[in-house]
Protein backbone atom coordinates (compact mmCIF):
# COMPACT_ATOMS: atom_id res chain seq x y z
CA UNK A 1 0.00 0.00 0.00
CA UNK A 2 2.89 2.36 0.72
CA UNK A 3 4.02 2.03 -2.87
CA UNK A 4 0.70 3.39 -4.15
CA UNK A 5 0.55 6.59 -2.17
CA UNK A 6 4.27 7.37 -2.51
CA UNK A 7 4.04 6.74 -6.25
CA UNK A 8 1.02 9.01 -6.55
CA UNK A 9 2.65 11.80 -4.58
CA UNK A 10 5.83 11.59 -6.62
CA UNK A 11 3.83 11.71 -9.84
CA UNK A 12 2.10 14.88 -8.65
CA UNK A 13 5.41 16.51 -7.82
CA UNK A 14 6.97 15.44 -11.12
CA UNK A 15 4.10 16.95 -13.08
CA UNK A 16 4.44 20.21 -11.19
CA UNK A 17 8.19 20.21 -11.73
CA UNK A 18 7.90 19.41 -15.42
CA UNK A 19 10.05 16.30 -15.08
CA UNK A 20 9.53 13.51 -17.61
CA UNK A 21 11.39 10.66 -15.89
CA UNK A 22 9.51 7.69 -14.46
CA UNK A 23 9.23 7.65 -10.64
CA UNK A 24 9.97 3.93 -10.55
CA UNK A 25 13.45 4.67 -11.89
CA UNK A 26 14.29 6.30 -8.58
CA UNK A 27 14.03 3.11 -6.54
CA UNK A 28 16.12 -0.04 -6.61
CA UNK A 29 13.41 -2.12 -4.90
CA UNK A 30 9.70 -2.17 -5.73
CA UNK A 31 8.23 -2.71 -2.26
CA UNK A 32 9.21 -1.07 0.99
CA UNK A 33 11.03 -3.19 3.58
CA UNK A 34 13.08 -2.80 6.75
CA UNK A 35 16.88 -2.85 6.47
CA UNK A 36 18.27 -6.38 6.12
CA UNK A 37 21.03 -5.83 8.68
CA UNK A 38 19.85 -2.83 10.69
CA UNK A 39 22.12 -0.86 12.97
CA UNK A 40 21.00 -0.41 16.55
CA UNK A 41 18.68 2.57 16.96
CA UNK A 42 18.88 2.51 20.77
CA UNK A 43 21.31 5.45 20.89
CA UNK A 44 19.73 7.55 18.16
CA UNK A 45 18.54 10.78 19.74
CA UNK A 46 15.13 12.36 19.32
CA UNK A 47 15.01 15.27 16.89
CA UNK A 48 16.07 18.55 18.54
CA UNK A 49 13.34 21.18 18.11
CA UNK A 50 14.75 24.48 16.91
CA UNK A 51 13.47 27.42 14.93
CA UNK A 52 13.66 26.79 11.18
CA UNK A 53 12.02 28.84 8.43
CA UNK A 54 9.57 26.82 6.37
CA UNK A 55 11.23 25.38 3.27
CA UNK A 56 10.48 26.44 -0.30
CA UNK A 57 9.61 22.92 -1.33
CA UNK A 58 6.69 20.90 -0.03
CA UNK A 59 4.66 23.74 1.47
CA UNK A 60 2.13 24.49 -1.26
CA UNK A 61 -1.48 23.31 -1.12
CA UNK A 62 -1.91 20.28 -3.38
CA UNK A 63 -4.42 17.82 -4.80
CA UNK A 64 -3.84 14.07 -4.90
CA UNK A 65 -6.29 11.39 -6.11
CA UNK A 66 -9.01 14.00 -6.35
CA UNK A 67 -8.58 15.14 -2.75
CA UNK A 68 -7.28 18.60 -1.86
CA UNK A 69 -4.88 19.21 1.00
CA UNK A 70 -4.29 22.62 2.54
CA UNK A 71 -1.08 23.24 4.44
CA UNK A 72 -1.68 24.37 8.03
CA UNK A 73 -0.68 28.03 8.14
CA UNK A 74 -0.62 28.42 11.92
CA UNK A 75 0.15 25.05 13.51
CA UNK A 76 0.49 26.36 17.09
CA UNK A 77 -1.57 24.10 19.32
CA UNK A 78 -2.08 21.51 16.57
CA UNK A 79 -2.90 18.05 17.92
CA UNK A 80 -4.16 14.96 16.12
CA UNK A 81 -4.96 11.33 16.89
CA UNK A 82 -5.01 8.39 14.50
CA UNK A 83 -2.70 5.64 13.27
CA UNK A 84 1.00 5.82 12.45
CA UNK A 85 2.72 3.78 9.75
CA UNK A 86 6.39 3.77 8.70
CA UNK A 87 8.65 3.79 5.65
CA UNK A 88 12.17 2.48 5.24
CA UNK A 89 14.68 0.95 2.85
CA UNK A 90 12.90 1.66 -0.44
CA UNK A 91 13.08 5.42 0.11
CA UNK A 92 16.42 5.47 1.97
CA UNK A 93 18.81 7.92 0.28
CA UNK A 94 16.12 9.49 -1.92
CA UNK A 95 14.74 13.00 -1.68
CA UNK A 96 11.94 14.01 0.66
CA UNK A 97 9.26 16.55 -0.28
CA UNK A 98 11.44 19.51 0.69
CA UNK A 99 14.52 18.24 -1.16
CA UNK A 100 16.39 16.73 1.78
CA UNK A 101 17.77 13.20 1.75
CA UNK A 102 15.57 10.64 3.48
CA UNK A 103 17.50 8.72 6.12
CA UNK A 104 15.59 5.83 7.67
CA UNK A 105 17.90 6.07 10.69
CA UNK A 106 16.96 9.69 11.40
CA UNK A 107 14.09 10.72 13.66
CA UNK A 108 11.92 12.09 10.88
CA UNK A 109 8.41 11.65 9.53
CA UNK A 110 5.87 12.53 6.84
CA UNK A 111 2.60 14.36 7.42
CA UNK A 112 -0.09 15.45 4.95
CA UNK A 113 -0.60 19.09 6.00
CA UNK A 114 1.81 20.30 8.69
CA UNK A 115 4.35 22.82 7.37
CA UNK A 116 7.82 21.55 6.50
CA UNK A 117 9.93 21.43 8.56
CA UNK A 118 7.94 20.94 11.76
CA UNK A 119 8.63 19.18 15.02
CA UNK A 120 6.03 17.01 16.73
CA UNK A 121 5.88 14.86 19.82
CA UNK A 122 4.51 11.43 18.93
CA UNK A 123 2.93 9.28 21.63
CA UNK A 124 2.15 5.63 20.98
CA UNK A 125 -1.09 5.42 22.94
CA UNK A 126 -0.90 1.62 22.98
CA UNK A 127 2.33 1.47 25.00
CA UNK A 128 2.93 5.03 26.24
CA UNK A 129 6.26 5.47 24.44
CA UNK A 130 7.05 8.97 23.13
CA UNK A 131 9.50 10.48 20.66
CA UNK A 132 10.14 13.81 18.97
CA UNK A 133 10.41 13.72 15.18
CA UNK A 134 11.04 16.28 12.46
CA UNK A 135 8.48 16.48 9.64
CA UNK A 136 10.20 16.82 6.26
CA UNK A 137 7.99 14.79 3.93
CA UNK A 138 4.38 14.32 2.77
CA UNK A 139 2.12 11.33 3.46
CA UNK A 140 0.66 8.91 4.45
CA UNK A 141 -2.35 8.90 2.13
CA UNK A 142 -4.44 6.19 3.79
CA UNK A 143 -7.64 6.83 5.71
CA UNK A 144 -7.01 6.91 9.43
CA UNK A 145 -3.22 7.16 9.13
CA UNK A 146 -1.93 10.54 10.22
CA UNK A 147 1.85 10.19 10.21
CA UNK A 148 4.45 8.08 8.41
CA UNK A 149 7.49 7.53 10.64
CA UNK A 150 11.06 6.78 9.67
CA UNK A 151 12.24 3.24 10.45
CA UNK A 152 14.22 4.48 13.48
CA UNK A 153 11.33 6.47 14.93
CA UNK A 154 8.87 3.65 14.30
CA UNK A 155 11.15 1.11 15.94
CA UNK A 156 11.76 3.23 19.04
CA UNK A 157 8.04 3.89 19.43
CA UNK A 158 7.05 0.24 18.96
CA UNK A 159 5.20 1.01 15.72
CA UNK A 160 7.49 -0.95 13.38
CA UNK A 161 6.98 -4.16 15.35
CA UNK A 162 3.23 -4.07 14.60
CA UNK A 163 3.22 -2.30 11.22
CA UNK A 164 0.88 0.42 12.47
CA UNK A 165 -0.08 1.75 15.89
CA UNK A 166 -2.49 4.28 17.42
CA UNK A 167 -0.72 7.56 18.14
CA UNK A 168 -1.30 11.13 19.22
CA UNK A 169 0.84 13.89 17.75
CA UNK A 170 1.38 17.34 19.23
CA UNK A 171 3.02 20.20 17.36
CA UNK A 172 6.04 21.74 19.11
CA UNK A 173 6.25 25.52 18.78
CA UNK A 174 9.70 27.12 18.80
CA UNK A 175 9.60 30.92 18.79
CA UNK A 176 12.12 32.72 16.61
CA UNK A 177 12.66 35.32 19.33
CA UNK A 178 13.14 32.69 22.01
CA UNK A 179 15.46 30.25 20.27
CA UNK A 180 17.41 28.16 22.75
CA UNK A 181 21.04 29.28 22.39
CA UNK A 182 22.14 25.68 22.78
CA UNK A 183 20.38 24.78 19.53
CA UNK A 184 21.96 27.77 17.78
CA UNK A 185 25.30 26.07 18.49
CA UNK A 186 24.20 22.73 17.11
CA UNK A 187 26.59 20.77 14.92
CA UNK A 188 26.17 17.69 12.75
CA UNK A 189 28.30 14.55 12.80
CA UNK A 190 28.15 11.44 10.65
CA UNK A 191 28.77 8.00 12.09
CA UNK A 192 30.07 6.04 9.12
CA UNK A 193 30.53 2.63 10.70
CA UNK A 194 31.48 0.81 13.90
CA UNK A 195 34.15 -1.93 13.93
CA UNK A 196 35.89 -3.94 16.63
CA UNK A 197 39.41 -3.41 15.25
CA UNK A 198 40.60 -0.01 16.53
CA UNK A 199 43.60 0.19 14.19
CA UNK A 200 41.41 -0.57 11.18
CA UNK A 201 38.95 2.07 12.33
CA UNK A 202 41.64 4.74 12.58
CA UNK A 203 43.03 3.91 9.14
CA UNK A 204 39.57 4.07 7.60
CA UNK A 205 38.78 7.32 9.42
CA UNK A 206 41.91 8.98 7.99
CA UNK A 207 41.14 7.78 4.47
CA UNK A 208 37.51 8.92 4.60
CA UNK A 209 38.47 12.27 6.10
CA UNK A 210 40.84 12.89 3.22
CA UNK A 211 38.39 11.63 0.59
CA UNK A 212 35.52 13.83 1.78
CA UNK A 213 37.64 16.78 2.98
CA UNK A 214 36.18 16.44 6.46
CA UNK A 215 37.40 16.28 10.03
CA UNK A 216 37.46 12.74 11.38
CA UNK A 217 37.67 10.93 14.70
CA UNK A 218 37.29 7.50 16.26
CA UNK A 219 35.12 7.10 19.34
CA UNK A 220 35.42 4.05 21.58
CA UNK A 221 32.19 2.67 23.02
CA UNK A 222 31.34 -0.82 24.29
CA UNK A 223 34.50 -2.34 22.75
CA UNK A 224 33.54 -0.89 19.37
CA UNK A 225 35.36 1.87 17.47
CA UNK A 226 32.95 4.29 15.85
CA UNK A 227 34.25 6.10 12.77
CA UNK A 228 33.01 9.68 12.76
CA UNK A 229 33.19 12.47 10.17
CA UNK A 230 32.54 16.13 10.94
CA UNK A 231 31.33 18.19 12.61
CA UNK A 232 29.55 20.52 10.21
CA UNK A 233 27.74 23.67 11.30
CA UNK A 234 24.99 23.38 8.69
CA UNK A 235 22.90 20.30 8.03
CA UNK A 236 22.87 20.68 4.24
CA UNK A 237 26.65 20.21 4.00
CA UNK A 238 26.47 17.16 6.25
CA UNK A 239 23.58 15.79 4.15
CA UNK A 240 25.66 16.04 0.97
CA UNK A 241 28.46 13.96 2.49
CA UNK A 242 25.98 11.50 4.01
CA UNK A 243 24.39 10.86 0.62
CA UNK A 244 27.81 10.30 -1.00
CA UNK A 245 28.76 7.85 1.74
CA UNK A 246 25.55 5.89 1.26
CA UNK A 247 26.17 5.75 -2.49
CA UNK A 248 29.75 4.59 -2.00
CA UNK A 249 29.48 1.54 0.20
CA UNK A 250 28.28 2.85 3.57
CA UNK A 251 24.46 2.46 3.49
CA UNK A 252 24.21 2.37 7.29
CA UNK A 253 25.92 5.74 7.83
CA UNK A 254 23.72 8.12 9.79
CA UNK A 255 23.72 11.64 11.18
CA UNK A 256 24.09 12.63 14.82
CA UNK A 257 23.86 15.97 16.62
CA UNK A 258 26.01 17.65 19.20
CA UNK A 259 26.17 21.10 20.76
CA UNK A 260 29.30 23.21 20.40
CA UNK A 261 30.89 24.18 23.69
Amino acid sequence: MKKCYRYGLWMAFMILAGCSSSPDERYKISDDVAPEDPISVANIEDAHPKYEPFSRGGNSDYTLRGKSYKIVKNPTGFSQSGYASWYGKKFHGHLTSNGEVYDMYSMSAAHKTLPIPSYVKVTNTANGKTAIVRINDRGPFHDGRIIDLSYAAAYKLGVYQHGTAPVKIDYITVSKTKVDHAYSREEYLIQVAAVSDEEKARTLAVNLGQKYSAQYSVQKQNKMSRIMLGPWKDQSSANEVLLKLKQNGYPSAFMKHQTRK
